[in-house]
């Protein structure tokens, strides 16, 4: 016999949760989430969720609150006796942080294993991770779905000849490759020189993009300097139009003004964050359904390999 299946919502993706159960089938859970005067949390769950397989949805932008608000109700459910406990983290916060890339500082991908591990999850389920050697981190099962499986058929549906894809950095190689195999394309790389976070010293690109039709394909979008620096870069190079694919829209601080005056033809993203301000250069393609379904196969004890291959 089947477990029934509930999935509730966190604060931060409650829309995608309420898309998501909708997609699966199901009526989103009722949860409360209680916040005392000096913001602690206290999630509770208003129905029983006794011998079912539990889905809690959250993404975890910005990170610090919206990670422990998971893990309370990861524990508020294995404590009500949940037969499964699966995390839906459509954007997992610190997976920039993967590796020591200089003396003395944290790995802020590996403490957040760390921490999903140790209230109990049963399983992550998750999209485009910055890399996806994180999934090592973890020593539970881990669904890494692909974000292009909604994002290319819109590319597609565009018909653009002359097409390459752009890598907005030479870490971001092996992504575009994917994606632009997919439409059996070629890549170009912007190499990016970084003084600091979040800020660029210099960048060059290495290929021909004149008269193509250049498509950027990244993970994250924060401040949009890097891909907006790269647009302006590829249109100086002879590109007849650049639009960038990116599947996780932080879009923090300057991001939404400097798209907009951006040499971006438009910027595509998932809904895996809620899109905080309207922008005309910005499509959203929602991920709803790519995770139900992932959770229906789970459910039934069938393969995802299709959703993240």
């Amino acid at each position: 016999m089947s477990q029934q299946v509930k999935i509730f919502a966190g604060n931060a993706s409650r829309e995608l949760g309420e898309q998501i159960a909708a997609a699966y089938g199901t009526p989103l859970g009722d949860l409360s989430i209680q916040r005392f005067a000096d913001t602690e949390l206290g999630p509770s769950f208003n129905e029983s969720v006794r011998g079912c397989a539990v889905f809690l949805i959250q993404s975890t932008s910005p990170p610090a609150e919206n990670l422990m608000e998971l893990m309370l109700m990861v524990d508020a459910a294995k404590r009500a006796s949940a037969y499964k406990v699966n995390i839906v983290m459509p954007y997992m916060g610190y997976a920039r942080q993967d590796r020591k890339d200089k003396p003395r500082v944290s790995i802020g991908a590996k403490v957040v294993a760390n921490i999903v591990q140790s209230v109990g999850t049963d399983r992550l389920m998750t999209c485009d991770l910055h890399a996806g050697q994180i999934q090592g981190f973890f020593d539970i099962p881990v669904d890494h779905l692909d974000g292009a499986t909604v994002t290319a058929p819109y590319i597609k549906s565009l018909n653009l000849d002359n097409l390459i894809f752009a890598s907005p950095d030479v870490g971001g190689v092996v992504r575009t490759r994917a994606f632009a195999k997919k439409f059996g394309a070629e890549i170009v790389v912007c190499d990016k020189m970084r003084l600091r976070a979040n800020e660029i010293a210099s960048m060059q690109v290495i290929g021909d993009v004149a008269g193509m039709n250049v498509v950027l394909v990244d993970d994250i979008v924060d401040t949009a300097g890097t891909i907006c620096k790269a647009a302006e870069l590829l249109m100086e190079r002879g590109a007849k139009s650049v639009r960038a694919v990116i599947t996780h829209g932080l879009l923090s601080g300057p991001a939404h003004e400097r798209i907009r005056n951006s040499a971006l033809e438009e910027l595509v993203i998932t809904d895996t964050l809620p899109l905080k301000e309207e922008n005309h250069k910005i499509k959203v393609i929602s991920v709803a359904g790519l995770f139900a379904q992932a959770i229906r196969n789970v459910v039934t004890h069938e393969s995802i390999s299709s959703l993240f291959i």
